[in-house]
């Protein structure tokens, strides 16, 4: 077994891997490989979409949902969500099992 410096994607620090030259069978050490995964999901952003608030009847407010977000959530028109407003800057959306 071959000690080999790895480069994963997305992550700064190689990865140690064990490797074998005969059978192709590789293994990588547990602590360089959690340290690149904590890496990555260091890096991982929220998806943020620009979208506009529409006037509706009545002067109500709506934000129409972007289908590709919709279809992500397995949302259907006529479902029930909680919202919450923990602060003046955010609205959250929480989803109902």
């Amino acid at each position: 077994m071959k000690c080999i410096k790895v480069k994963i994607q997305d992550a700064a620090s190689l990865a140690t891997s064990y490797q074998c030259g005969k059978c192709g069978y590789f293994e990588f050490e547990e602590k360089s490989i959690n340290k690149a995964i904590n890496e990555i999901k260091e890096k991982e952003t929220p998806l943020k979409i620009k979208q506009k608030i529409i006037k509706l009847s009545h002067n109500r407010l709506g934000m129409y949902i972007n289908r590709d977000v919709a279809r992500s959530l397995n949302l259907q028109g006529g479902e029930e969500v909680y919202v919450a407003m923990p602060d003046k800057k955010h609205l959250v959306i929480n989803l109902i099992d």
